[in-house]
């Protein structure tokens, strides 16, 4: 009898699923309240300050609240050449930026894996920039490749470039300080991918006579394709919104303005808050739309 009670006792009853699904709304509620504070709440306020209206017999700078949607039709007739600038930029200095990182996050995660010591001190290096202020690395650059500086009097030394070329001011210098300042967001996750890389695969690449380019393209690069659109998301949408380097006091001039540039004016100097948070929302929808179809395109869609 009492090993028939025994073998028809009721399991032990688990909690019930609501009682599960408050525990975790409750665990997510800081984080949600977070991003409603911090990021749905100013989005809100620049989506609403890119409709207003300037306000009839005001001074500048006073506007009022209204559903002016002509401000979106302006900004993009008047500033569609700094956008396009903007995202030709942007896109050059993440070529760049891949060009030079992949071969130095491959020595580092691949070549120096087996001596942790040298792979620890290449890490440093990659990451020693950041411990420099972002406005103090670009203003050293200027000072590099000003007319006094030392590349271009030894470029026109030798001839390589006119006496009155100049190299600060031009879409030279703008790509290649945003090449510079955003290797390292490049970098560190191509290098993350290629860590984890199981060398075994490039092995039986070899042992069935594979040649070095062929394994390449055939394993190491799509198994790093994670850390490849990683790194081109996290230097392609910084930059596409950078006002630093193209800014006349650091490395670029009126012809090179971007649109951080021209949100920056029209925000600060000219007053004109609708089209300072139009230009925002803007370029906000554009490089969501781009990433999108890159993440998509790339096979990574896990990564949105």
């Amino acid at each position: 009898m009492a090993f028939g009670a025994f073998a028809t006792a009721a399991p032990p009853t688990e909690p019930a699923p609501r009682r599960r699904g408050l525990i975790a709304l409750w665990l997510l509620l800081p984080g949600l309240l977070y991003l409603a504070v911090f990021f749905l709440a100013p989005l809100i306020a620049l989506v609403m300050t890119s409709l207003q209206a300037p306000r009839e017999f005001g001074d500048i700078g006073q506007f009022d609240y209204a559903f002016r949607w002509e401000n979106y039709l302006e900004v993009l007739d008047g500033y569609w050449p700094h956008v396009l600038r903007s995202f030709g930029y942007a896109a050059a200095a993440t070529v760049l930026a891949l060009l030079f990182s992949y071969p130095l996050a491959y020595f580092i995660g691949v070549k120096l894996r087996r001596y942790p010591l040298w792979q620890a001190l290449a890490l440093t290096l990659v990451i020693a920039p950041f411990f420099i202020s972002f406005l103090l690395r670009t203003l050293a650059w200027k000072q590099v490749l000003s007319d006094e500086g030392p590349l271009v009097t030894a470029l026109q030394a030798f001839a390589l470039l006119p006496a009155d070329a100049h190299l600060t001011g031009t879409p030279f210098s703008v790509i290649f300080g945003l090449t510079y300042n955003f290797i390292p967001f490049m970098c560190l996750p191509i290098y993350t991918s290629l860590e984890r890389l199981d060398l075994r695969y490039v092995e039986a690449g070899a042992d069935l006579y594979a040649p070095p380019a062929s394994t390449f393209w055939r394993i190491t690069l799509p198994l790093s394709m994670p850390g490849v659109v990683s790194g081109t998301l996290l230097t392609f949408i910084p930059a596409a919104g950078d006002y630093i380097n193209a800014s006349r006091d650091f490395l670029g001039s009126t012809d090179t303005a971007m649109i951080g540039n021209v949100i920056e004016t029209n925000f600060l100097v000219l007053q004109n808050y609708p089209a300072a948070a139009a230009l925002s929302v803007v370029l906000m929808a554009a490089i969501l739309i781009l990433v999108s179809v890159y993440v998509k395109r790339s096979g990574t869609e896990d990564l949105l």
